[in-house]
């Protein structure tokens, strides 16, 4: 048996992110990770040479401070810095052609223009005019500022003034996206973009996606002079700068430490024991990286109440995904490919039908240490619109398993050979994962991209739970499935054990 004074379950970036500012504020923490890599969802991992990023491909906000990002802010609060590569073009396969988009005030006007005409074109334009100041509201009061207790009054202080600026603005972006959309926008294209960029942040369309996600979208991409960014080296840099950040302040990362309960005292969470029968004590609480379905299970069963047990089981989830990793020959590819293309096949199916949106990424274009000389690393997959059920009852490794693998992985080959048309010709790695494989080896209840709340209708948890002792950080607690929105849960919980004196200090390090 050994102890510690906090314990964290997984080492997801919300995980990763509460667990370095603990250590930076100066308590000990103990991270324990039931996969071989930490990283969670993001975590990166190699295959013949090939760098492979595992899930998260497009991010901004990472390569200048004071940033919006929360994970920036982490990663500037425990002085990690984060080498990025910028760009600002990305392309698009849609029904109604396709064309190549960036991020900025204009470029995509000259899109809309092209493609829908002059009136289409003025109301992107009083959007952007209406989600001008609810996107600066958005970022009046930043997450490094909040903490889940009274003394929140203290640290959101200094904020205070530019939040009581935008009151109204900040009332109106606690709603769905969609009733700012439908107060707008009446251009059918327009309106599918804005649910694809929902669904991207989310895993929801426009009325399920909270303004709030969007106005700080609209921030950070809808500005003149942005860039975005990938980490040098990919996800796997960013999540060895939030480990380095833990370690070097004294805390710990336990990995292949599959936790197989938390334990309970007195009707308190006093530690956790292992699958390989270590057990491992926390002094001041127990943290849960996992999802609500998979905090659940690690739970014995009176550990709290049945009523809330139910309630928290019955939390929606999104559906799960598909992967395709490639490794390939790069010879002769255009000089002018983008590194990330959006394809969505139909828009009658619906912005969250069946494989119906599909991302590629090629980092190794922006960065070609991910792959060996000549060669370039391929991520092509479905976010959140693949179907577990259809995998339920397959045993892995089975040929029934094999063939489902092989008949679902088509429509990412297919959406692949529109970007480049001889693929299958150039491939020497290839690997697919399926809902199953997300279920092993990133513990995700039925391999879910996250919950499904809907702005509106729910409210995200925050950190609490009914057990004394045990909090919670990550994607079940915060709105917006991303890595922005993980981080804001991790940075608010461990500031929320930090002193106000250490909270005010980090806070005058970040933004004056």
């Amino acid at each position: 048996m050994s102890s510690t004074e906090i314990i964290i379950i997984g080492s997801g970036i919300g995980g990763l992110s509460c667990a370095a500012l603990l250590a930076h504020y100066g308590l000990e923490v103990t991270v324990c990770e039931s996969h071989s890599i930490a990283g969670g969802a993001a975590h990166s991992f190699q295959r013949d040479g090939f760098i492979f990023d595992s899930g998260p491909s497009l991010y901004s906000g990472l390569s200048y401070s004071p940033s919006p990002n929360p994970l920036k802010q982490v990663l500037d609060a425990i002085g990690e810095p984060l080498p990025c590569i910028n760009y600002d073009t990305w392309g698009c396969y849609l029904p109604e052609g396709n064309f190549n988009t960036s991020v900025g005030v204009d470029q995509f006007c000259d899109i809309l223009q092209q493609l829908q005409g002059k009136t289409a074109v003025e109301e992107w334009r009083k959007l952007q005019k209406v989600m001008k100041p609810l996107a600066e509201a958005s970022v009046a009061l930043p997450p490094a500022a909040i903490r889940f207790d009274w003394n929140a009054i203290l640290t959101v202080a200094k904020f205070a003034p530019s939040l009581l600026l935008k009151s109204n603005q900040v009332f109106q972006i606690t709603g769905p996206f969609s009733n700012i959309v439908d107060q707008v926008i009446r251009d059918p294209f327009i309106r599918h973009w804005l649910d694809l960029l929902c669904f991207l942040l989310s895993g929801l369309p426009a009325s399920g996606t909270s303004t709030a996600e969007m106005a700080f979208m609209f921030a950070d991409w809808y500005r003149p002079g942005v860039m975005l960014d990938y980490p040098v080296g990919g996800s796997g840099a960013l999540v060895d700068a939030l480990v380095r950040g833990l370690t070097k302040n004294g805390g710990k990362l336990r990995l292949n430490a599959h936790i197989e309960q938390i334990l309970v005292k007195k009707k308190q969470a006093i530690g956790v024991k292992l699958r390989n029968g270590d057990t491992l004590t926390a002094s001041r609480g127990v943290i849960s990286n996992a999802s609500v379905w998979d905090t659940l299970k690690l739970l014995p069963s009176d550990a709290v109440p049945q009523q809330w047990r139910k309630q928290k089981q019955e939390t929606p989830p999104c559906e799960s995904f598909m992967h395709l990793h490639l490794g390939i020959d790069g010879k002769n590819l255009p000089p002018d490919l983008p590194c990330h293309h959006i394809i969505v096949n139909d828009w009658e199916k619906g912005i969250m039908g069946d494989q119906n949106v599909v991302l590629v990424s090629i980092p190794s274009l922006l960065d070609p240490s991910l792959a060996p000389p000549g060669k370039q690393t391929i991520h092509v997959y479905t976010p959140g619109n693949e179907p577990y059920h259809i995998w339920s009852q397959l045993k892995r490794n089975s040929n029934a398993y094999e063939q489902q693998k092989e008949k679902r992985s088509q429509v990412m080959w297919q959406t692949l050979e529109r970007i480049i048309p001889d693929i299958r010709d150039r491939v020497s790695v290839s690997l697919v994962g399926t809902p199953l494989t997300h279920e092993r080896f990133l513990r995700r209840h039925r391999g879910s991209y996250g919950p499904a709340i809907q702005a509106g209708k729910a409210l995200f948890p925050g950190p609490n739970t009914s057990l004394e002792g045990l909090w919670c950080c990550g994607d079940s607690t915060f709105p917006g499935i991303g890595l922005p929105a993980v981080a804001a849960s991790g940075m608010i919980l461990a500031n929320t054990f930090a002193s106000v004196d250490q909270h005010l200090q980090l806070l005058e390090s970040l933004f004056l």
